[in-house]
Formats: structure tokens, C-alpha cells, sequence
């Protein structure tokens, strides 16, 4: 168990270096709000299940697990076959676990982004000659630096949303885009903090965020944290509020942007961009550019994960439905581009037309192995 008071010292994913082997260490999310514990993961496996099961989540955050993952394959391998394994079992080993850690989750970009970093790095240390003792320590610092990008990122993105901020202001956020997603402040929720610590005054609705309660256990927990005035709501009740509550802007975050800004982010995005845009309220997606594909011309070749049942059939075990009945889990929607007003990257704050203006700041940037231009 861990003192709340020190938790904003924490990082949500971060690495533990044990002797010869390492470790993935989390916040394991799916507890939270009643239970503040800390996972120790050694196995990718573990890694992958803690990813499928949402014991970590947001998109930075698992492709910063991720990444974490493939090195502790590595080092678990290293320590099983010592001097007798091959860099091409190494290697071949890495692919097979890129591959277990990619379908845990399809959605956020992020997850295969650094996968691809973290094997492109393989290839390249490989191609040089390193021992696969080295080669699992370049990838666990490439690993590394993937977070340590991610935290300057989120300050970043912080600093630019921020300004998008008035004092008094009283806004809207949908899930949970904080530190708790990220390996940093967080992406939607990183302006709320720096305008709080500049002195701004400002209240936060915060949608409940239905079926896994994102909003109402992880985004006011964190808000009150912070101790950033706040208000929980269902779903339901965001248009209300917009119509009643002096709303000024909504901030989410993304798990995949295409190339024209069309935005994939959690189920219930979609109907707070309509609400917004018929409140004449801005909507700002926050989002690092390891977030942005611009493989996909638009949202409609997004893959949409589908979860279980039983995420909307009951809630903390409790079944709140008939049994057997049909149910559709979407676990993210895909709003169009139209009903963004901006979306802000670490690089600069993107503006339609997206098709321009994202690969403008995409410029030189690695993704997938291939560099924008």
C-alpha cells in the first residue's frame, strides 16, 4: 500500500532495475479509487494481461508499458538460457512477444507505435553487433526514453492547453486523460493542472465516463488530488450542464488520430463533441503526435475494440441486467473532425484544416519506422 500525500512523486509505469533481471512496475488502475496498490510484473505476460485487463490505460501509458514489456522479454529470456541463447532467438523472441503485447489492445496507436520503436532499436543494435546481454540493455534504456519523452510531452502539452484557459473557467472532460494515463501529468488533464498551479481558478464536470466508471474512479480521484474544484456526473447529464452549468470548453484526449482529425477516443466522445458543437462550447483534444496516424486518410478504418459483457452487465460484480441478454461493448467511438475545434500535440496546437496542419507538425517525426515529411 502506498501514501496517497506522495503519490503525485509516482510515475503510473515505471521501471525496476533488480540485479541481473528487471521489472515492470504499475499503479494497478483497476483498483482505484478504494485501493492504492503497486504491481511488480517479470513475465510479458503479465505485462500483457495487465494491459487487456486495464490494470494500466491511456494510450501513452501502455505504449509506454509496452515497451517496458519487450525489454523485461529480454532480460527474462537472458536469465533462463544465460550464455546459450543466440541473438536470433533474441530476436525472434522479441517478435513473438511485439506480436502478444499488439493484441491486447487495438485502438491506441501508441501501443504499436513504441513497439515498433523498441523492435527497431533490436534491428539496429543487432546490425551492430551487440550481445544479447547489451541488446537487452539498449532496449530497456530506448524503453526509457520513450517515458521520459512522454513526461516532457505532457508538460508540453500542458503548457500550450493551458493557455486556452481563462480564469474562471469552467469546463468538461470525458474518462480519464491524467497522469494516471500517461507517463507524465497526463494529456487532457495536464492544462487543467498547469493553469491550477499558475493561479487560474477553474472547475471541472467530469463525465462518469460508463461502462468502467473512468471519469467517476480515476479523473475525479485525481482532480481531487490536485485539489482542483470539480463536479461528477452521469453521462447523461452533460447536456444539461452545457445548457446550465456555464460550461466555456470540453478537453479530452485520443487513442488515435488520422490524418484529417478525425479522433478516436473512449465510447461517450462522439455524443460530447455533438453536445458541444450545439452549445456553440469548443472541444480540444489533447494528444502527444505518437498518438497521430497519418497511415489512416480518416476515422472510419480506426479499429474499434470490443469488450466484454460483462463490463456492461455489471458493475463491481454486481449484475445489473437480465442474464443472457444480447449486449454491444465498443470500448471507443470515432469523433469527426468537424466537431474539433483544436487539437494540441507537444509540437504546437493543430487547427483545420488537420490534413495540413497535423503533418505540418508532424514533420520529421518517427513513426512506425517511417519518418513524415
Amino acid at each position: 500500500m502506498t501514501d496517497v500525500k506522495h503519490l503525485h512523486e509516482i510515475r503510473t509505469v515505471w521501471w525496476q532495475q533488480d540485479g541481473p533481471r528487471g521489472a515492470v512496475c504499475m499503479i494497478d488502475q483497476s483498483l482505484l479509487p478504494g485501493e492504492v496498490v503497486m504491481l511488480t510484473l517479470t513475465h510479458e505476460r503479465q505485462v500483457a494481461e495487465a494491459i487487456a485487463r486495464l490494470r494500466v490505460r491511456g494510450a501513452p501509458a501502455i505504449g509506454v508499458t509496452a515497451a517496458f514489456g519487450m525489454a523485461l522479454a529480454l532480460y527474462r529470456l537472458l536469465e533462463e538460457r544465460g550464455q546459450m541463447l543466440t541473438v536470433g532467438e533474441a530476436e525472434a523472441h522479441l517478435g513473438s512477444v511485439g506480436e502478444l503485447l499488439r493484441g491486447t489492445r487495438p485502438t491506441a496507436v501508441n501501443l504499436a507505435w513504441s513497439i515498433e520503436r523498441i523492435l527497431r532499436r533490436a534491428r539496429q543494435a543487432i546490425d551492430e553487433g551487440y550481445t544479447p546481454s547489451e541488446l537487452a540493455s539498449a532496449l530497456q534504456a530506448e524503453a526509457q526514453a520513450i517515458a521520459d519523452e512522454d513526461f516532457e510531452a505532457c508538460a508540453r502539452m500542458g503548457e500550450l492547453g493551458a493557455e486556452l484557459i481563462a480564469d474562471g473557467d469552467t469546463l468538461l472532460t470525458h474518462c480519464n486523460a491524467g497522469r494516471l494515463a500517461t507517463a507524465g501529468w497526463g494529456t487532457a488533464l495536464a492544462p487543467m493542472y498547469v493553469a491550477h498551479r499558475a493561479g487560474k481558478k477553474l472547475h471541472v464536470f467530469v463525465d462518469e465516463t460508463r461502462p468502467v466508471l473512468q471519469g467517476a474512479r480515476l479523473t475525479a480521484w485525481e482532480l481531487q488530488q490536485a485539489g482542483i474544484p470539480l463536479t461528477l456526473i452521469t453521462d447523461s447529464m452533460a447536456a444539461h450542464f452545457m445548457r446550465s452549468g456555464g460550461i466555456k470548453a470540453v478537453f479530452v484526449g485520443a487513442d488515435r488520430i488520422a490524418a484529417n482529425g478525425d479522433v478516436a477516443n473512449k465510447i461517450g466522445t462522439y455524443s460530447v463533441a455533438v453536445l458541444a458543437k450545439a452549445h456553440s462550447i469548443p472541444l480540444y483534444v489533447v494528444a502527444p503526435r505518437s498518438t497521430i496516424d497519418l497511415s489512416l486518410a480518416s476515422g472510419e478504418t480506426i479499429p474499434i475494440e470490443q469488450r466484454s459483457a460483462e463490463e456492461i452487465t455489471s458493475i463491481c460484480g454486481i449484475a445489473i441486467a437480465p442474464a443472457g441478454i444480447t449486449v454491444a461493448n465498443p470500448a471507443f467511438d470515432v469523433t469527426p473532425h468537424d466537431y474539433v475545434t483544436a487539437i494540441v500535440t507537444e509540437a504546437g496546437i493543430a487547427r483545420p484544416p488537420y490534413e495540413q496542419s497535423l503533418r505540418e507538425l508532424c514533420a520529421g517525426y518517427h513513426f512506425e519506422g517511417q519518418v513524415h515529411v
